[in-house]
């Protein structure tokens, strides 16, 4: 089964082909610090099974935080919590990666004033953010630098740059939210030149995989489509991104018609046009669909969300729909504990006189 088997990108081997996906907790301490919480919940999903954990967006800077009591990456002080998050999630078989981002006009805090490309509200009732100044706009790109340092620091196997669900830099590639006449605005060139100079600045600091997440579609008439990301895709592409992490929506506030898979269509375009990797997010809940997926090339890896907040051993279930097997930890085996101790395996005994083994 291609779903549950190993594969690399840019030298880093991975279990399978299953990530979890980057999901906002809201449970850091004080100061966007990481809490027992975090090391728990990422950890038993690492010990599920999954090949790659990606905890919730780490924000840049305060001001781009998606919502209180999320992770931030802001500040030096943020290594040493995170360091040991990697650290658990290594030592329970999985790789961890860091999706970096800033909130833009979504900003989640009250008494922040929220920033953007221009002074465009999301919805009515919304607050009307302050338009990012060329200053304001470099000590951005300098803040996905600095955290893309101490990513590296804290030792996260994969980088992602969170580009999509109406965040900031999806503000700056659409249409509908980047009015700048300036060169940050105007045409795909300049909408992308912000990600183009973030993307300069991290690739250098970073040796290891390099991910990017969209937003396809914007779902509105004149915002962005997959075809626009047939342009950025090329240029992310040239710029050393390894894979694409394919989502949409998010720019506007619409009723999307979703459904189980209703992303892939877009991952299978991106993959096939450009020659890059791409990820399938989005209402991937069964094992038969994500084998599907990855099987028949409609994407590299698959990305599970609120399946695996309901089933942190979403790929020991997922291989047993298969029907096939995979490495389980050793203290969920029936003899695990005589053989974490070294000790012998001992005789079978009838099934009613087990219940003293668990």
């Amino acid at each position: 089964m291609k779903l549950l088997e190993p594969f690399t990108i840019r030298g880093a081997t991975f279990r399978n082909r299953v990530a979890m996906s980057p999901m906002c907790m809201h449970s850091a301490d004080t100061g966007g610090f990481v809490s027992d919480f975090h090391l728990i919940h990422y950890g038993a999903r690492a010990l599920g099974g999954a090949a790659l954990i990606f905890p919730e967006t780490l924000g840049i800077l305060e001001n781009g935080l998606i919502g209180p009591g999320d992770l931030g990456i802001w500040s030096d002080e943020h290594v040493s919590g995170l360091s040991r998050l990697v650290d658990i999630i290594h030592k329970m078989g999985a790789k961890a990666g860091a999706q970096i981002g800033h909130a833009g006009r979504m900003l989640g805090i009250e008494h922040l004033p929220p920033v953007a490309p221009s002074a465009v509200p999301f919805a009515e009732g919304h607050k009307t953010p302050d338009a990012l100044s060329e200053e304001g706009i470099l000590d951005i790109i300098a803040a996905f630098k600095a955290a893309a340092i101490r990513a590296r620091e804290a030792g996260f196997d994969v980088l992602e740059i969170h580009t999509a669900h109406g965040y900031l830099l999806n503000e700056f590639l659409s249409p509908l939210a980047n009015m700048r006449t300036d060169k940050w605005g105007g045409n795909h060139e300049n909408r992308y030149r912000i990600l183009r100079h973030i993307l300069e600045a991290v690739r250098p600091e970073w040796e290891g995989p390099l991910f990017v997440r969209i937003s396809t579609t914007d779902y509105v008439e004149g915002g962005n489509t997959p075809e626009d990301f047939m342009i950025y895709g090329q240029w992310m592409k040239e710029q050393g991104v390894d894979l694409i992490d394919c989502s949409s929506g998010g720019i506007a506030r619409v009723k999307v018609n979703s459904y189980p898979g209703y992303q892939v269509p877009a991952s299978t375009l991106l993959k096939e046009k450009l020659g890059i990797m791409t990820g399938a997010v989005g209402m991937i809940e069964t094992a038969d669909l994500a084998e599907d997926i990855v099987s028949n090339e409609r994407a590299d890896i698959v990305l599970i969300g609120r399946a695996m907040l309901r089933d942190p051993f979403w790929v020991r279930s997922a291989a047993d729909q298969l029907r096939t097997t995979i490495s389980v930890p050793p203290q969920y085996t029936r003899y695990g504990a005589w053989w974490l101790n070294n000790q012998p395996r001992p005789e079978p005994v009838p099934m009613d006189e087990t219940a003293n083994l668990y």
